[in-house]
């Protein structure tokens, strides 16, 4: 496994964490917020970020751009590293199960529901399917697919990426266009974090996305590996180039480093 050197504050944090209480495990408290004025979203101010889930962010477009982007960017992030941190527990869990010598019958279900949910062959390639991209990349599509928060599927059902609906029966927002086969539905969400790890299993599960899997286990760059994203919108080329200027132009990298506030992990 590659540990890449920005990831190295994260994973030595968790460390501490879980070292200090013994075998104790310590919990994420998460806040949540339903944002009635943007004045609720709190402001990003470095690289340690609380743990806030916004739901049905509204009024961006009313502000002067500069101000959007950083309101935006702000109720966003957390809920990126929320998201990846309840992503790499639940790793960490198949990992110790390809370990365990002899497998109960709650192992055997938790495997077979994520085997089924990653689509994937294998406990190894469940474990390479259970993977990230870099925070930058993660902001600029949402900012692309959303609109910088003011698409109307983003202040209605809190999807950030445009994800369609095929199930009636799921929680959805009709869309304006139609195909051949009938009204566009796209997904709706309780809160920002559920459409993010909606994307994440999306990225893992697809076979459209079978090269940026791999190319995730060789390098964590984000220029690298924007290329084998070029699958998610039928711009292709034109759409990764699209994303390449908007983490440049608003120097998204930055927050790939960024990762929660250890002091909103407590004892369970």
């Amino acid at each position: 496994m590659i540990i890449w050197k920005k990831d190295w504050f994260l994973l030595f944090s968790m460390a501490l964490l879980l070292s200090s209480c013994g075998e104790k495990q310590k919990t994420l408290q998460v806040i949540k917020i339903k944002v009635d004025s943007l004045s609720q979203i709190q402001l990003i101010q470095d690289s340690l970020v609380k743990p806030i889930v916004y739901t049905h962010i509204i009024d961006l477009e009313n502000q002067p751009v500069p101000e959007a982007k950083a309101l935006f960017i702000s109720a966003v992030l957390p809920s990126i590293l929320i998201t990846k941190h309840n992503l790499e527990t639940e790793r960490r869990k198949v990992h110790d199960l390809k370990e365990k010598k002899k497998w109960h019958k709650e192992d055997s279900t938790y495997y077979l529901n994520l085997k089924r949910k990653y689509k994937a062959s294998n406990i190894e390639n469940l474990l390479k399917r259970m993977t990230t991209v870099p925070n930058s990349i993660v902001l600029a599509q949402a900012a692309v697919e959303s609109g910088w928060g003011q698409s109307r599927f983003f202040k209605e059902g809190n999807n950030i990426f445009g994800m369609w609906s095929y199930n009636r029966n799921e929680p959805r927002i009709r869309a304006g266009l139609k195909r051949e086969s009938g009204p566009i539905h796209v997904r709706a969400y309780d809160d920002i974090s559920q459409s993010i790890a909606d994307y994440f299993k999306t990225l893992g599960s697809a076979h459209a996305y079978r090269e940026l899997r791999t190319a995730l286990q060789e390098s964590n760059d984000p220029f690298t590996l924007l290329p084998h994203l070029k699958y998610y919108s039928e711009r292709r080329h034109e759409y990764t180039e699209q994303l390449r200027k908007i983490i440049k132009y608003n120097h998204l990298t930055q927050y790939d480093s960024y990762t929660l506030d250890p002091q909103y992990f407590v004892i369970e």
